[in-house]
C-alpha cells in the first residue's frame, strides 16, 4: 500500500483565508514503485520539490492550514488533472489531442523525472495507474478543495498558495546581463487565476525579504492554479517557485549549511503572505 496521500497541518486558529499547499514534496516511496523503477537513490527524486514543506512550516503558526503530499511526485504527480495518462508509459492509455506536459513524460502518473530520465523499463498497467489515482490523487485533492471551501464560507475569499521550487537554470532563458536573477516566480496564468491586488501581496512579501520576483515566465502554473483559480468568485490562487539553489544543494538534494537562516527569512514571507488574508474585524463571510 503507499503511504498517506497527504498530510495536512491545521491552526489551532485558522485566522486567514489563505491556504498554503505543497504538491510536490512529498518523499514517501512506496516499496512496490522502489521494486519497479530503473532509478536509484537520488535520481529518482530529482523531481522533488524537496523541503519546501520545511520552507512553508510556519503556516499554522499564521492561522493558515498547510496541505502536504505524502507521496512523491515521481509516483503520482498531484499537480496534474486525474485524466492526464500517457500512452506511452500507461499500457491502454488513450490520447485525447496534444497534450505538452504528457508529451514531455509529465503526466498524472510520470514517465520520466528531471532531466528526461525514463522511471520504468516498459509501461506500467492501467489498472495500477488508476490505483494511484484512486488512493492518493483523490483524497489530495478531495482536501484541497474542501480548505478551499472552508476558507471562502468563513471569510468570504479564499487564497491558495500553490508551493513550488525549481531548478536554478529554470530561469536561464529569462536571466539578462546587468540586471538581478529571478529568485522567485509567481503564477496565476497572466491574471487568470487571482486577483492583480493579491498577487501584488504576495510578490511584496517576497521583495521586502531581499528576494528577485518575476511573474509567469517560465512557470505561469500547472493544474492547480487552472483548477481551482476563479477570482471572479473571490477564490484566487498563485503559484510559488522558488529557485532551489537559494537554500539546497541541488546535485545532493542536500540543505545548505545556512538553511537555517533561508528558513527564517521564509518564515517572514508566510507571516506576510497570511496577513493579506488575514480576518478584518466587522468582516462578515459570504452569504
Amino acid at each position: 500500500m503507499p503511504s498517506p496521500a497527504f498530510h495536512l497541518l491545521r491552526p489551532a486558529c485558522r485566522c486567514t483565508s489563505v491556504v498554503f499547499a505543497s504538491p510536490h514534496s512529498g518523499r514517501d516511496y512506496p516499496p512496490e514503485f522502489l521494486r519497479r523503477t530503473v532509478l536509484r537513490g537520488e535520481e529518482v527524486r530529482s523531481s522533488e520539490d524537496a523541503y519546501v514543506d520545511r520552507l512553508f512550516a510556519a503556516a499554522p503558526d499564521c492561522g493558515a492550514p498547510l496541505l502536504l503530499a505524502g507521496v512523491p511526485r515521481a509516483y503520482v504527480d498531484l499537480n496534474r488533472g486525474a485524466d492526464e495518462l500517457d500512452p506511452a508509459v500507461i499500457v491502454g492509455a488513450r490520447a485525447h489531442g496534444h497534450n505538452p506536459r504528457i508529451a514531455s513524460g509529465l503526466g498524472v502518473v510520470p514517465r520520466v523525472v528531471a532531466g528526461g530520465r525514463a522511471i520504468y523499463r516498459g509501461k506500467i498497467p492501467l489498472d495500477e495507474a488508476h490505483h494511484r489515482i484512486t488512493a492518493c490523487w483523490h483524497p489530495y485533492h478531495a482536501a484541497l478543495a474542501g480548505l478551499v471551501e472552508g476558507a471562502h464560507a468563513e471569510f468570504g475569499e479564499a487564497i491558495l498558495i500553490d508551493c513550488h521550487s525549481m531548478p536554478h537554470e529554470a530561469v536561464d532563458g529569462i536571466a539578462r546581463a546587468g540586471v538581478p536573477r529571478p529568485d522567485v516566480v509567481l503564477g496565476d496564468r497572466f491574471g487568470a487565476s487571482a486577483g492583480a491586488e493579491i498577487v501584488d501581496g504576495v510578490e511584496a512579501a517576497f521583495v521586502a525579504a531581499g528576494l528577485t520576483v518575476v511573474r509567469n515566465t517560465p512557470f505561469a502554473g500547472a493544474y492547480t492554479v487552472q483548477h481551482y483559480g476563479r477570482p471572479a468568485c473571490r477564490q484566487h490562487v498563485v503559484q510559488v517557485e522558488i529557485d532551489r539553489s537559494l537554500y539546497m544543494d541541488e546535485a545532493r538534494l542536500r540543505p545548505r549549511a545556512d538553511f537555517a537562516d533561508f528558513a527564517k527569512l521564509m518564515r517572514r514571507v508566510v507571516v506576510d503572505i497570511a496577513a493579506i488574508g488575514a480576518a478584518k474585524p466587522g468582516a462578515l463571510a459570504a452569504e
